[in-house]
């Protein structure tokens, strides 16, 4: 039974337990799309919710007015404390333009519109809809550490399925990467990226404090860029990880607009500006060469652990992804994330006040 410290504290699951935890002076953010509607996982999300009785629920909802009205009606069905931010309202797009902060839409806006609104309790938990396997322990597992001297926890786990090895987009795109980056530069940042298990995992809890001073990616990144403020405001002395056992959700492809390949592009620049943010010097042209050596010594490594444990790997496979990811690699560019709550004049009742009254109109316009 693994019970090994990182550079930033580990929490294992060794007894299975439910810790005592905050929940009740807590908001747990679940970003939702019109995918989750109704949805098993999304039903067992909020079911088992009920029963942790948060002291608030935030569900930033991206999907088009035709199915807004049905959504909310099936969110009204659970007995939560429950704000539904539905984040691509006309009124909300009009106060972020007025303030200088529309763009382009995506898990990371809709994110950092929950985050403001939700901090106006003690703690924050964000987390996916999609979990097949979640249960109870997963919300007071990521306070505990905020309860004991901790300003940021993440979740790791183990993304095995069925004799396969899955989180692809860490294992083969930003594991290496990191990899790379290590050899070359001693800056703390790229340390603390590296000592996270599961670094792309959704799930993290964070004091309202903290939360507020988020700078979110408006697509994808919004993981790494979490760790990056996180390293910022909470270090390595204040930060921690949590084991939360047995994980499965929905897979993506490779290709596609929404597939690993694009995700990756925008994890790649996130993680890169997080590591030149804060003082780390990149060879941008020898980078991608780099990744891929060490992508491949990676690979190896996968398929020796799969064939230990009899599970069915394709290596070919798993090196035709480290090459497509590794045109993703790229100088950050121009910086499009939002700003820190602290850092604008937009207040989150503002948000919830125009998002409410959207939402309102769509329920009268479908006879609600």
């Amino acid at each position: 039974m693994e019970y090994v410290q990182e550079r930033v504290t580990t929490l294992h699951d060794l007894a299975g337990s439910v810790p005592d935890a905050p929940t009740d002076r807590a908001a747990v953010v679940v970003p939702m799309t019109e995918r989750e509607y109704a949805g098993l996982a999304a039903d067992r999300v909020l079911s088992t919710l009920e029963s942790l009785s948060p002291a608030r629920v935030v569900v930033p909802l991206r999907a088009p007015a035709d199915r807004v009205a049905p959504f909310a009606d099936w969110l009204d069905e659970y007995d939560l404390p429950l704000d539904v931010l539905w984040c691509d309202g006309p009124r909300v797009a009009d106060l972020l333009d007025s303030h200088g902060l529309d763009g382009e839409r995506g898990k990371g806006r809709d994110v950092w519109l929950a985050l403001g609104c939700a901090a106006s309790e003690e703690y924050v938990v964000v987390h996916d809809a999609d979990t097949k396997t979640y249960d109870e322990r997963y919300v007071p597992r990521l306070l505990f550490p905020l309860a004991h001297g901790h300003d940021f926890s993440k979740g790791y786990y183990a993304r095995v399925e069925e004799g396969r090895l899955y989180g692809r987009l860490f294992r083969l795109f930003y594991a290496p990467l990191v990899r790379a980056l290590e050899a070359e530069t001693d800056a703390p940042v790229v340390r603390y990226l590296d000592s996270f298990r599961y670094a792309l995992a959704g799930e993290f809890a964070a004091t309202s404090d903290l939360a507020v001073r988020m700078r979110s990616p408006r697509k994808w990144g919004l993981e790494v860029g979490t760790l990056g403020d996180a390293f910022a405001h909470a270090g390595f002395d204040r930060s921690a990880q949590v084991d939360l056992g047995e994980y499965e959700h929905d897979h993506r492809s490779v290709s596609g607009p929404t597939g690993l390949s694009d995700m990756s592009e925008s994890v790649g620049r996130t993680l890169l500006r997080a590591v030149v943010e804060h003082g780390g010097s990149v060879e941008f042209d020898t980078l991608a060469d780099r990744y891929r050596d060490a992508g491949h010594r990676l690979v190896e490594q996968y398929a020796a652990d799969a064939a230990f444990n009899g599970f069915d790997y394709d290596r070919g496979d798993e090196r035709e992804q480290v090459a497509t990811y590794a045109d993703a690699i790229s100088q950050p560019g121009e910086d499009t994330r939002l700003p820190a709550w602290t850092d604008t004049s937009l207040s989150p009742d503002q948000v919830l006040a125009a998002a409410s009254d959207d939402l309102r109109d769509v329920r009268e316009g479908a006879g609600r």
